[in-house]
């Protein structure tokens, strides 16, 4: 295979197939590289970032991205990897996720050799009553595919076991995703690898309308700093973009030690060698500072400097209780409480009101609600200390 194919294939999971993605690069040498996103909320994570990174090697190489903003799909819902049908999103809501997705993407992606589409803008046309009969109507796309083959897929088999309902609209989603790959006439599709069924179905598709099948290639799902579920504002495990860049370098630095090397892999192009042979520590501080600097130019270095001072005071005692909290929010006094720093809620609210309670080492002036993004340091008195993890 040519060198130009091998940054390609970095933390790859399914390629569908890696003959076809030679042959195609071969005589095209410019391919046209699809990614539909369904805007169903306004901030993308680190977990987005996995497949925006193999999109920029592809632009780096020379190849066309064309980016779909699904914000008619985004209205259906996505029912991939899903045990239960998504809630419905507002037009509203999609028209202004839209923006702030392309603003995020382009962190990473040059704007200028990129082409951005929204999906409606084909999609809508197939519901024309006067073009049923045509060959890209809505008839012809339905009729491309059975009800046992869009049900025998995975999501939809496990739900329908576990008695839970799958929709109309979920079991026809993945005809649209397809159809997108026939509007943009795409050479390769990327996705998740929970979208393995749906990018198949845009090969098939476009097989029907004569059109050469695309690539797929699918990447893995990134695991939140949990280390348990896959990144997802909703699990409360994520690292959004738009964080602010001492949270995005204090939620890195919280990752178990072992889910770092595939952090490494999927997020950066280091040699993993190499960074394995740091001590673990070092090597985390370097990719929290890597990370924070790519998407805020200026502040990595600022960053590690105030993440150190908070944790490297000399004041500190060497030993400190790790303890990790599982929501996003608490109540501070509660927060106290839970943290084994005080032995009722009561005795919390008395620490707060007499100025007892620090956040790294700034004194609480109320009991608040405090927005966990982040590790920090809690203390009660002169000797009380545990160490707050997200």
């Amino acid at each position: 295979m040519s060198a130009d194919v091998l940054p390609l294939l970095r933390g790859v999971i399914d390629l569908i197939s890696e003959k076809e993605l030679r042959e195609k690069i071969g005589p095209k040498k410019s391919l046209r590289v699809k990614l539909g996103v369904d805007p169903t909320s306004p901030d993308l994570h680190l977990g987005h970032t996995v497949i925006l990174n193999k999109l920029k090697t592809f632009q780096e190489l020379g190849h066309t991205i064309v980016f779909i903003i699904g914000d008619f799909t985004a209205l259906i819902g996505d029912p991939s990897g899903r045990d239960e049908t998504r809630p419905r999103i507002s037009e509203a809501d999609v028209e202004k996720n839209s923006q702030t997705y392309l603003d995020q993407a382009f962190k990473l992606l040059d704007k200028n050799k990129t082409e951005v589409h929204k999906n409606s803008t084909w999609l809508k046309k197939l519901f024309d009553p006067s073009s049923l009969l045509q060959k890209e109507s809505l008839f012809s796309l339905f009729s491309r595919a059975t009800v046992q083959q869009l049900s025998q897929r995975e999501d939809f088999s496990q739900r329908l076991k576990a008695g839970h309902p799958v929709t109309l609209l979920e079991l026809i989603y993945p005809l649209f995703q397809g159809y997108d790959s026939v509007a943009v006439k795409a050479d390769v599709e990327l996705g998740g690898s929970d979208q393995l069924f749906n990018l198949l179905m845009g090969r098939a598709i476009q097989k029907d309308f004569n059109l050469e099948p695309q690539v797929v290639m699918t990447l893995p799902l990134l695991v939140g700093i949990d280390g348990v579920k896959k990144m997802s504002k909703s699990y409360g495990n994520a690292i959004a973009l738009n964080d602010a860049p001492k949270d995005i370098f204090g939620r890195l630095m919280s990752i178990p030690d072992e889910l770092m090397w595939k952090y490494y892999e999927l997020l950066t192009l280091e040699d993993l060698p190499k960074v394995k042979a740091l001590h673990p520590k070092e090597a985390k501080m370097r990719l929290a500072q890597m990370v924070t600097e790519r998407y805020h130019p200026g502040e990595g270095e600022n960053a590690k400097a105030e993440f150190e001072q908070v944790f490297s005071k000399k004041d500190l005692p060497e030993e400190i209780t790790d303890f990790k909290v599982t929501q996003r929010t608490m109540l501070l006094s509660r927060l106290v409480f839970e943290a084994g720093l005080a032995p009722s809620k009561r005795e919390s609210k008395r620490l707060i009101e007499n100025g007892g309670i620090r956040l790294d080492g700034k004194a609480a002036a109320e009991d608040t609600e405090i927005e966990i993004l982040s590790p920090f340091i809690l203390q009660v008195g002169r000797r009380k200390f545990v160490r707050i993890l997200p």
